[in-house]
């Protein structure tokens, strides 16, 4: 089973259901890895894009890591892995991590298509994992960016519409605005999603050293699920101060690419191994190859599995928190269309749902999703 050809394309990529509104100019790449497996009169190719919040990887991908796989040529995604990283220096992680981690998903796409499973059971299969626990995972749905103009009543109405979908947790955004109103839109929010740990905020790295206390004191008396990305990734002084006097869940890690930078952040964070949670983008972190190794490096340190809570609000990410056993993943129904969301018929109880049983990741059931791959 070889790889044959891969496809690039930068496509830009909306915060919001409506992408009209600004959005900061974000982009995602995707891909498209063919393999001379043939079904059907057509070659097995699996998909990929760079999950959500960073940028395309064009140049990365087809100048550096989609001739090494080309060369290499094999699908297994592990082997493609270790041929992709071949001769890379330790650090540097912001952006090529991201260049690999879209390719990887191509490939357990692709591989998972080969052997005629969905995704979740392949990796299972695939890493010895025993298959015996529930295949539905908690998810909360995110979104609540802020919006240019009437932002408190479209926040709302975000909210309720999240909450008709059948999400009983949701997550909004923080920081870019002064915190009196940062707290409207939590009470704006909360209204909806009303009870204790219903709501989790995201100040997306934005507070300093003082807002950031500030912040806390305000925040704690809220009931909130968690409190998520408070201030520079690297800034463990910031973040540890922050968790010596916020007595609720702190979320962290999004940003944090490699097992290093994991390491750094269970040492010096002040995070609370007991509570606390692990946001890490299986793609974002070099796909997930490098997700495992920041999964076995923090469990070795007392971390449960059931900390972790993937980045990314999309399938591929849904299928690795159902074949690890997870605490839950994030779900973006409003957000990042096509790629945010779930596929076809699928649905929301008691705040839990299951990745799609198709072959693959199931992008195929996301029609608007599919015909971008498919024209690539």
């Amino acid at each position: 089973m070889r790889i044959v050809g891969i496809a690039e394309k930068s496509l830009d990529i909306s915060r919001y259901r409506d992408p009209t509104i600004p959005s900061g100019g974000l982009t995602t790449s995707i891909v498209a890895l063919t393999t001379d497996v043939v079904r059907q009169g057509k070659p097995i190719t699996g998909y990929g894009f760079s999950s959500m919040g960073r940028f395309a990887q064009s140049g990365l991908i087809r100048e550096r890591f989609a001739p090494r796989l080309l060369q290499a040529g094999d699908v297994d995604p592990l082997s493609a892995w270790a041929a992709m990283m071949k001769g890379e220096k330790p650090g540097g992680h912001g952006e090529r991590c991201v260049a690999i981690g879209t390719l990887d998903m191509a490939l357990w796409d692709a591989a998972a298509k080969i052997d005629g499973l969905p995704l979740h059971r392949f990796l299972q299969q695939h890493l010895g994992i025993d298959p015996g626990g529930a295949t539905d995972v908690e998810v909360y749905a995110s979104g609540g960016y802020p919006y240019p103009s009437n932002d408190l009543g479209r926040l709302s109405d975000e909210m309720k519409a999240l909450r008709a979908q059948g999400y009983g947790k949701a997550k909004i955004k923080i920081g870019a605005a002064p915190l009196g109103q940062d707290l409207k839109r939590i009470e704006t929010a909360q209204k909806t999603f009303d009870g204790a740990g219903c709501l989790a905020v995201d100040a997306m790295n934005t507070y300093d050293a003082d807002r950031s206390l500030e912040a806390a004191k305000a925040l704690s008396p809220l009931r909130l699920m968690w409190w998520e990305d408070v201030c520079d990734p690297l800034d463990f002084e910031t973040q540890s101060a922050v968790t010596a006097v916020y007595p609720n869940p702190i979320a962290a890690g999004e940003a944090l690419f490699s097992v290093a930078e994991a390491k750094l952040l269970d040492r010096h964070g002040g995070l609370r191994r007991n509570g606390d949670i692990l946001l890490f983008d299986p793609v974002h972190c070099y796909g997930l190859p490098g997700y495992l190794r920041i999964i076995g490096a923090l469990e070795d340190r007392g971390w449960s599995r059931r900390s972790f809570w993937p980045h990314g609000g999309h399938l591929f990410s849904l299928h690795v928190a159902s074949a690890l056993g997870l605490g839950g993943t994030e779900v973006n129904p409003l957000s990042f269309p096509p790629f945010g969301g779930l596929a076809g018929d699928a649905i929301v109880s008691d705040g839990r749902t299951a990745p799609p049983d198709a072959p693959g990741i199931g992008f195929e059931l996301k029609a608007d999703l599919i015909g971008l791959f498919e024209r690539l």
